[in-house]
């Protein structure tokens, strides 16, 4: 009888990686990584927008300012150098700037028949007096304003301010011949500027046909 054979089978266990440890600190560090770039980006998305939302009501405020300066112009214009109008309001009269009176003759006359010392540049430099018609405050406090304007243009026309009925009744007569209108044409530069921060600012150019 032929005996039975036996077998021993032998494990061999292998001991572990040590690299093991290095890698999970690195997959460890890489995602901390991760996240830190994704919050920063989050932080920096919700500051930019809140930066943009601040620049966009400061910029819409100075717009406001210069719509409110552009009324103002179009009321002495309007009132085609009236005496009675209150320029007590514009604490710059064009009628001071370098001893000429610049704007009798930017609202009445054509451009080249303005005076030499007249300024007709588009640019305005609140630094220097001789670059605007004239400057008046609008606001208070921290919201207070200032707006410089200046006529930079005149075509000239034959319309003039509303003097009312200028005969005792409103039915004209046969003989009477009526002159075409023709408007004159005045081009104007704002520029307001909150007075304790000139980055809040906004400009127009504007045409204005009266």
């Amino acid at each position: 009888m032929m005996k039975g054979m036996h077998y021993r089978m032998r494990i061999t266990t292998f001991p572990r990686i040590q690299g093991e440890k290095g890698i999970a600190l690195v997959m460890v560090l890489v995602l901390s990584l991760v996240a830190l770039a994704l919050m920063s980006a989050l932080i920096y998305i919700i500051t930019a927008g809140t930066q943009i939302s601040g620049a966009e009501k400061q910029y819409k405020t100075a717009r406001e300012a210069a719509s409110g300066g552009a009324d103002i112009t179009f009321q002495l214009i309007a009132a085609r150098g009236n005496p009675n109008i209150p320029l007590t309001l514009f604490s710059i009269p064009a009628q001071n700037v370098g001893g000429v009176d610049c704007l009798t003759s930017k609202l009445n006359q054509p451009t080249p028949l303005w005076n030499a010392a007249c300024s007709s540049t588009l640019s305005i430099d609140p630094d220097i007096q001789t670059t605007y018609d004239m400057t008046f405050q609008l606001g208070s406090g921290g919201n207070a304003y200032t707006v410089y304007s200046k006529i930079v243009d005149t075509i000239e026309g034959n319309s003039g301010g509303d003097v009312g009925l200028s005969k005792g009744g409103v039915v004209s007569g046969s003989s009477e011949i009526t002159v075409m209108s023709i408007p004159y044409f005045y081009t104007v530069e704002i520029d307001a500027q909150n007075s304790t921060n000139r980055n809040e600012r906004a400009k127009y150019s504007i045409l204005y046909e009266y």
